[in-house]
């Protein structure tokens, strides 16, 4: 009895030393693998340190050859510029986080990559009411102005890239829209490229570069106390919201150029007549007359059927006016006529402008001149 009652004893007593040597085992693999203790830094918003707008715009270039395209190359060039003069917890973001983002969302085409990635970072270090007028100045300025920028070419002549790839300059055209199928397509249309070249993929590598730049300068100047706004909503915009904004159908809430994706909604004096069903090429002949003032018309001919499309640019690169949109035409000899009037309805300006016809793999470029 003595026996069984000591080993009793010494059962409930080694029991005892097990569990507590049992819990500090447990707390001390849970202190192990607690997350590090964050410091103020973590709060939103992120603090935010001036930067370098060229060399944020060579981190998202080659972060874009790299491997993580338009929205995480220019995120992650503002947040590699972020870590080296702020360190953590930049040092500690992965930008592949944005990744999600190329192609305008998985190759979808909607939101530019490079304004995505670049309006993120904006988030991240403002308040909402300070992202919303900076991303707001930022798409604006991207929506006009003439892209890659003529420094992006300057930075890639004299190989301030660590990609060097493509050297040379480029095309330059003003897209009227933050959609990422727009931009591109206006674009190939106006350099003659196509989406799998190399030269357009140079293109978003250093619009990359030139957005993610451009929120830096928006950034260093809010920080500053020096932003101030200069985008306006260009006439065309304003005058179709005076209808479908909230004074009247209030069915439209957008602030983009609409005829990018709605060319003929309000087109009128424009013509295409079958002259001749028996072509001899492609061609696209000069306008009559030339220069013009009220009305000019050309004509164009397709050898087989083709999807076609025929439009004026001024020589900024911005679309004028859509006189054929990507339809079909059979083999021809066809006469388009222009009375000079936009997309937007408004009277097109004296000065130089350039009509490219485009069908199937053929492309032709004339010049006109309105004279009012």
């Amino acid at each position: 009895m003595q026996n069984s009652f000591e080993s009793r004893r010494r059962f409930v007593t080694s029991a005892g030393k097990f569990a507590a040597g049992s819990m500090v085992g447990i707390a001390g693999v849970q202190m192990a693998s607690a997350a590090p203790a964050r410091d103020a830094s973590w709060t939103w918003p992120w603090p935010y340190a001036a930067l370098d707008p060229d060399t944020v715009s060579i981190y998202a270039h080659d972060l874009f050859w790299g491997g993580k395209a338009c929205c995480a190359g220019a995120f992650g060039g503002i947040i590699k510029a972020l870590g080296e003069t702020v360190g953590a917890p930049f040092t500690d973001l992965p930008v592949e986080i944005m990744l999600f983002g190329h192609g305008g969302g998985v190759g979808w085409g909607t939101l530019c990559g490079a304004l995505n990635g670049s309006a993120a970072a904006i988030s991240l270090v403002t308040p909402k009411a300070v992202s919303d007028k900076l991303i707001n100045e930022l798409m604006g300025w991207y929506t006009a102005t003439e892209l890659p920028t003529v420094h992006s070419d300057e930075l890639a002549s004299a190989h301030r890239y660590t990609d060097t790839r493509f050297d040379g300059p480029l095309p330059r055209n003003v897209c009227g829209s933050t959609l990422c199928h727009i931009s591109v397509t206006e674009w190939c249309t106006y350099a003659g490229a196509k989406v799998a070249d190399t030269a357009r993929k140079e293109r978003c590598a250093r619009i990359a570069g030139d957005t993610a730049a451009k929120a830096v300068e928006l950034l260093n100047a809010e920080f500053a106390g020096q932003f101030a706004s200069v985008f306006a909503l260009p006439a065309s915009v304003t005058q179709c919201m005076s209808c479908h904004g909230t004074a009247f159908a209030d069915n439209v809430a957008a602030k983009m150029e609409c005829n990018a994706c709605h060319p003929t909604a309000h087109s009128s004096g424009m013509s295409v007549e079958l002259v001749s069903p028996m072509p001899a090429g492609f061609a696209l002949d000069q306008n009559y007359p030339n220069p013009f003032n009220n009305s000019t018309h050309v004509e164009f001919s397709i050898p087989q059927r083709e999807q076609v499309s025929l439009r004026i640019y001024d020589v900024q690169g911005r679309l004028v006016k859509t006189l054929v949109d990507h339809q079909d035409y059979d083999a021809g000899t066809y006469e388009a006529s222009w009375d000079g009037i936009e997309n937007s309805g408004r009277e097109a300006a004296s000065g130089v402008y350039l009509m490219k016809l485009q069908a199937g793999t053929y492309h032709r470029t004339i010049r006109l001149s309105a004279v009012k």
